[in-house]
């Protein structure tokens, strides 16, 4: 169970997050150049549960994230666990 007031940060692409992510999340593309900076801009008092497709990208957002003080924390299984647990998607 997730922590309150954490944010919940979709590492994927812009056009995967466009067709469907987890209600609330914020979009930052771990593949962008800009990521490490993007990262910066966030708010590191609070929490971060990061998801991507299916992990690999997430891991490399929360090395980043870690390396910079941010409590940041993996959504197993990404996306996809999120739907087969029966869990809604926006677009």
């Amino acid at each position: 169970m997730a922590k309150e007031g954490t944010v919940i940060l979709d590492v994927r692409t812009p056009e995967e997050f466009a067709a469907g992510h987890i209600p609330g999340a914020i979009n930052l593309d771990v593949q962008s150049p800009t990521f490490a900076d993007d990262v910066a801009s966030l708010d590191n008092a609070v929490p971060y549960a990061v998801y991507c497709r299916s992990g690999n990208r997430s891991q490399v957002a929360l090395d980043i994230m870690t390396e910079r003080g941010f409590e940041a924390f993996h959504l197993a299984g990404g996306i996809g666990a999120w739907q087969s647990a029966g869990y809604d998607i926006v677009s």
